[in-house]
């Protein structure tokens, strides 16, 4: 592993250790040539996962992407980072474990709209404002009449 702040490619892996959610094994590195200390996060890949754009182009599956934008969505939220990165994670191992090495983008946004409705709604509707790309108030104003009708009990009829 090179180090980040002098380059050189001799580094020594001084302690190692599984994340909460043993998906990921957190490593803390020493660089021999400076000293300088730096940690580095090691996960499980099953296949390299390639995104299926609306436009056509394909472009590789971005961890970090996803987790940015659910993150937007999050902010000033009573969302911890955790679960968001735990999300991230669920969603990266379906992906992976679904056989498809080619995934379009409205897979990947269905199964983050998923995610973040159980989460929090304001997050939820955030998402689903850029995701869907609402471009007046009127389809605003139609999904989140969709969420309140989704929440309400069905009343009973009355004869």
């Amino acid at each position: 592993m090179r180090c980040p702040f002098c380059g050189h490619d001799d580094t020594q892996v001084k302690d190692s250790r599984p994340t909460e959610d043993n998906s990921t094994i957190r490593r803390r590195r020493m660089c021999a040539d400076c000293s300088s200390r730096f940690t580095t996060f090691e996960r499980i890949q099953l296949r390299d996962l390639t995104v299926l754009k609306r436009n056509g182009r394909r472009a590789p599956f971005d961890r970090e992407k996803l987790i940015r934008s659910m993150s937007i969505s999050c902010r000033k939220r009573p969302v911890d980072a955790d679960r968001i990165d735990r999300i991230a994670n669920s969603i990266q191992r379906r992906l992976e474990s679904s056989g498809e090495s080619e995934i379009p983008t409205e897979t990947i946004g269905e199964m983050v709209m998923d995610a973040l409705a159980g989460l929090d709604q304001v997050a939820y509707v955030r998402f689903a404002s850029v995701y869907r790309n609402f471009r007046e108030a009127k389809d605003f104003e139609d999904f989140v009449g969709q969420l309140g009708d989704e929440d309400e009990p069905e009343q009973p009829i009355e004869d």
